[in-house]
């Protein structure tokens, strides 16, 4: 994701997510999974949308390397 943050789905995200300890929780109403964890204040939202757009990738990298910086 890191060196390619193109063509990815929300099945990808919830992967990744599901390996770093992080929640992607689904959508109730609407169309936006929320990617949280517990020792960050920020809720990360993604659209469910095929492609998902490169913004969204990068951000959720973002996430999750500053999730495994709290951590350490």
């Amino acid at each position: 994701m890191r060196s390619n943050p193109r063509d990815w789905r929300i099945d990808d995200v919830a992967t990744v997510c599901a390996a770093s300890g992080v929640a992607c929780t689904p959508p109730r109403k609407g169309s936006h999974y929320k990617v949280k964890h517990q020792g960050m204040a920020e809720i990360l939202t993604i659209p469910a949308h095929r492609p998902i757009k490169p913004i969204y990738i990068r951000a959720l990298v973002r996430f999750i390397d500053a999730v495994r910086e709290s951590e350490t």
